[in-house]
Formats: structure tokens, sequence, C-alpha cells
């Protein structure tokens, strides 16, 4: 039997500091998306945070090919759905960062109630600060901005990582696959061998 969890779809989260940020995440929004943005951890963060659609998220780890030993990091984890249905669905261990600690709760409280606490854990991190090295598989639903700044990190990673995003690309870095799902991108990129030279993407 597949394990179907069942999240609230309409749940979303929006905080902002300025007009500017108001505007520019709404735009993102509009655009279709999105995201917990980077944010120092020495000041209160600037999220929107809006989950990833549950037909995108079987997707996803369909087109991640999840085998015993597999870990998965799961870089803006939210209401921790991913890592949670990955380690139900698979069987592997599986880890979610969110800078937001209400959301590590509730993916915490979510990952018990599925009874997979013993495979999942939530770390409340900012995700440019998290160690990246024993992840086999990583998800992401952020803007492409961030993937950017990401960028670099994900391809120092092992040849064969596989790194999934829902929605927005990774620049110049071509998808190794693409699928449609309810009219928007999956994305899977696999790290090569050697890693491609990308022209800087500013400061």
């Amino acid at each position: 039997m597949v394990y179907t969890p069942r999240f609230p779809a309409e749940e979303c989260r929006v905080s902002f500091r300025s007009p500017f940020t108001a505007v520019a995440l709404f735009c993102a929004l509009a655009a279709g998306a999105v995201v917990s943005a980077p944010a120092n951890t020495a000041h209160p963060p600037e999220v929107l945070y809006f989950p990833t659609p549950q037909a995108a998220v079987d997707v996803m780890l369909e087109m991640a090919d999840l085998k015993e030993g597999d870990v998965l990091i799961d870089l803006g984890s939210g209401d921790g759905r991913i890592p949670i249905t990955a380690a139900k669905r698979y069987g592997i261990r599986a880890e979610g960062v969110d800078i937001n600690p209400d959301l590590v709760a509730k993916a915490t409280e979510n990952a018990e109630q599925a009874g997979v606490a013993d495979k999942v854990v939530f770390k409340e991190q900012d995700l440019f600060e998290t160690e990246l090295g024993d992840a086999t598989v990583i998800t992401l639903f952020l803007l492409t901005s961030i993937n950017l700044k990401l960028r670099p990190e994900l391809l120092k990673l092992a040849p064969g990582t596989r790194i999934l995003s829902y929605n927005f690309g990774m620049g110049e870095w071509t998808p190794d696959r693409t699928e449609i799902v309810e009219g928007r991108a999956v994305h899977l990129w696999v790290v090569p061998d050697k890693a491609p030279e990308f022209k800087p993407i500013g400061p």
C-alpha cells in the first residue's frame, strides 16, 4: 500500500520586515512559489513559506530513484512532507532544515505522527550553514537566486548525488531530467565527475 501523508495544502506563512521584501516575495509567489529566504541567523528571518504540493513530492522522490542506504536532506523543509514521505515510503534516513522554529516543531510532530521519528530529524538552521556531505539526495523548493548561491556547494558533493528542485532552476546548469507536475517543473541534476565551470553570479 502506497503511503500518502496528510498535510494541509493551503498552509502558508508570510513574515517580512520591509515593504520591498513584501513586494519581492509576493512577486515570487505569483511566479509559482516558494520559499524560506536565506537569512543571517543573527537576525529575525524573512520568510515566505509555501508547501511543495504532495503530487510534486511524489514525483521528486520517484525521480530521485531512492534506494536503501540513501540519505536525503531537504533544504527549507517546512512541514517536513518531503523527508517524512521519503522515510515512510522508501525506508531511508532523511533530514530537514528550516530557519523557522515553528515549522521545525511542526515537522517534528508530523514525523512522530507518521511513525518515522527514528528515521527523520529536523533542524532549525540556516540552509547555507548546513553540512551536506552525507547526503546522496538534496531536495529544494527555493528561488532560482538562492539555488544559484547554493550551486557551488552542490557541485562539490560526491559524483552521483541527486539534486531535485521544484519549480526553480540552476541557471546555466542544465537539468538531467525535467517532469511537469500540475503545470510546474520538477528538475533533477546528477552531480558529475567533473564540475562544469559557470560564470560568476555576482557578489
